[in-house]
């Protein structure tokens, strides 16, 4: 099992750590910075740093697929591998990280101005989407475009907490998604709050307030089904702080 230092800190950029395990499939780490993909989100990419000096590019992070909570950092093909034992410092790219970190907060600020399911999403480099279960066209990109800059502008705290299984149960109407449930089972869930606007369980990263995320625009909304429509976002300015 990996610690998940990102879960509690979406801003450390790096942490050492120990090898557990190494293979061309991913390399496993006690503990990481380093976010698997999942929830719409890519999985962070960065390097690992031997004491000797030797760096190891990482291409992507992934969960593992034996279910044993383990992450699965990905080198770059052609990488040599790390001993297990040894000592590396885990550093991501931030500066990726960062945009999707932003992008992931105001796709919440989106599903917060959209009366729909959420059949599906994702969360690009710069740019991202949001599918809805919306049988009309009932959303226009203009006026979409105006309410996210302005919930953007407000400047909003970002927060994380959990809640209980059970309490998760009692309120349904937290869980936005259609297709994909949150994860259950080890007694607790986690959410994300932005403060007087929005309130759901994701793993993901976030930004600490809504300022940090820049200007953004609706580009297209697209018919993707008879009851989708699929909303896509993309920044048009660096964040504000």
């Amino acid at each position: 099992m990996t610690e998940e230092l990102f879960r509690a800190d979406s801003y450390q950029r790096s942490c050492d750590a120990t090898v557990v395990a190494a293979a061309p499939d991913g390399i496993r780490l006690d503990r990481t910075v380093f976010y698997p993909m999942g929830g719409g989100q890519p999985g962070d990419t960065g390097r690992l740093c031997l004491a000797d000096g030797t760096t190891i590019e990482i291409v992507d992070t992934r969960k593992a697929p034996d279910g044993d909570a383990g992450i699965l950092h990905v080198p770059a093909e052609g990488a040599a591998l790390p001993a297990p034992g040894a000592t590396v410092t885990a550093e991501i790219d931030w500066d990726r990280r960062h945009r999707l970190m932003r992008m992931h907060t105001c796709l919440h600020l989106l599903s917060s101005l959209v009366a729909g399911g959420v059949t599906g999403g994702s969360v690009g480099d710069g740019k991202g989407r949001l599918d809805f279960d919306l049988p009309e066209k009932t959303v226009d990109k203009d006026d979409l475009t105006a309410a996210l800059n302005d919930l953007i502008g407000r400047d909003a705290p970002v927060s994380m907490r959990w809640i209980t299984d059970d309490e998760l149960d009692a309120q349904p109407e937290l869980v936005r998604t259609m297709s994909v449930q949150p994860p259950r089972g080890s007694g607790r869930v986690r959410l994300i709050a932005v403060d007087g606007i929005d309130l759901q369980p994701c793993g993901g990263t976030h930004v600490a307030r809504t300022g940090e995320i820049g200007g953004i625009a609706v580009t297209k909304i697209e018919k993707k089904g008879k009851h989708n429509r699929r909303i896509n976002l993309v920044f048009t300015d660096p964040p504000s702080t």
